[in-house]
């Protein structure tokens, strides 16, 4: 699927992210979620995590504002949906919880 992901160091050692990426549902229905975000870690825990070691969340934080788009069918609701999320960063790759704000 495509996707792309773009990773902009601030000059605070934060890094902000902007990513869009296309989902498969289990009906065979793409989504397109796209998000941005930001991660932001003392510098020891950032060179922890930019080694592969994994960390756990409560000593960073990882927040994302996700959008979807989607063209008709069972998960069209998405479109309109507000949400936030929290991140993970694994090994080999990451993990977020997402809550739709009501």
């Amino acid at each position: 699927m495509p996707a792309g992901h773009w990773l902009l160091e601030r000059a605070d050692g934060s890094y902000q992210q902007d990513v869009r990426v296309t989902l498969q549902a289990d009906d065979g229905a793409l989504i397109l979620m796209s998000y941005r975000g930001v991660r932001h870690a003392p510098a020891q825990v950032t060179a922890r995590l930019a080694c592969g070691e994994r960390v756990d969340r409560a000593e960073y934080h990882l927040r994302i504002a996700p959008f979807f788009e989607i063209a008709d069918g069972a998960q069209a609701w998405l479109n309109h949906v507000v949400a936030v999320g929290v991140g993970e960063r694994l090994p080999d790759g990451v993990v977020y919880e997402v809550f739709e704000i009501l």
